[in-house]
């Protein structure tokens, strides 16, 4: 039986959440009629976004994941169509799905919105101290966390995180199934990342469920920037994936360079990699110039940690 008090206590919290829903929909000026002033609604930007970020996307795919009505979606959707953002083709694995896909002019709609939302959230971040953006950016992710649906808070209690003294059979194991996952053309050997991982300043963890290992990381010291460090061969495996374990590793790694000193970790990907560009975008990295000579490389990202 649930004692008065402790109704008491979820009113409460209750009245606060609420309090803090009209706080932050009105600072990120989501009750506007258009999203950033643009041209589409908030509805149809997060579509598009989705359906630029994600691989195989399709209408119910959408709907389980935003949350939306199926007739309300389809109609939003076959607008987007019209328009000329999204291009829908029949899915060979199932034909009653139709894959979703930017076209070159929804595409360019997509980097504007980003534009736009990245300079909003910038001038909202940049007063503020850098130990401030650090506790601010740990809230979210703790809140993030709690509040996570659909029984993946409870599967990802049994993530552990560990940072590796020396090379293990599981980190090669996931090393190689990485570099054929992303078809990795410049590769570290055993070698090359023993003699890393004797750097105090780098580190590579993995992830497991259980004793299973799913994920890792690395994170080596970056040569050519000052008090820099780079993030390497972030993965996960397939069946694994939605249940937070990318963002522990990178919380792990994160804190781990910070610990050392490092001011920035920096990261290179490729146009084809859309759900990891997005999961870095979203934790807080930025675009920047060119720093390394990958021949793979055709985006480079970093983000102040210290």
């Amino acid at each position: 039986m649930t004692s008065g008090s402790g109704l008491a206590g979820v009113d409460n919290a209750v009245l606060a959440v609420r309090e803090f829903n009209r706080f932050y929909t009105a600072r990120l000026g989501l009750l506007r009629r258009q999203h950033l002033d643009g041209e589409f609604s908030l509805t149809e930007a997060r579509l598009l976004y989705e359906i630029g970020a994600g691989e195989r996307v399709t209408a119910s795919a959408l709907r389980a994941q935003l949350g939306l009505d199926a007739g309300y979606i389809s109609r939003l959707l076959a607008a987007l169509t019209k328009q000329g953002l999204v291009a829908q083709a029949v899915s060979e694995r199932d034909g009653r799905e139709r894959l979703l896909t930017l076209t070159a002019v929804g595409e360019g709609k997509v980097a504007e919105l980003n534009a736009r939302s990245s300079e909003e959230i910038r001038g909202m971040l940049e007063p503020l101290r850098v130990e401030e953006r650090a506790a601010l950016l740990g809230s979210l992710n703790k809140v993030r966390s709690l509040l996570n649906t659909d029984g993946a808070r409870d599967k990802r209690t049994a993530v552990r995180v560990v940072r590796l003294e020396a090379l293990t059979e599981d980190a090669l194991e996931l090393l190689v199934e990485y570099y054929e996952a992303v078809q990795v053309v410049v590769r570290d050997g055993p070698e090359e990342m023993a003699k890393m991982l004797a750097d105090d300043a780098a580190g590579m963890w993995l992830a497991y469920l259980g004793e299973r290992p799913v994920g890792c990381v690395v994170l080596r010291r970056l040569e050519s920037v000052v008090r820099a460090g780079e993030c390497k061969r972030l993965y996960v495996r397939p069946k694994a994936r939605g249940l937070g374990i990318a963002d522990a590793l990178m919380d792990a790694e994160e804190a781990y360079a910070r610990s050392k000193g490092l001011e920035w970790v920096y990261l290179d990907s490729h146009d084809g990699l859309k759900a990891a560009i997005a999961l870095y975008r979203r934790r807080g990295y930025v675009d920047c110039e060119r720093y390394n000579e990958n021949p793979q490389a055709t985006v480079f990202l970093r983000k102040r940690v210290g």
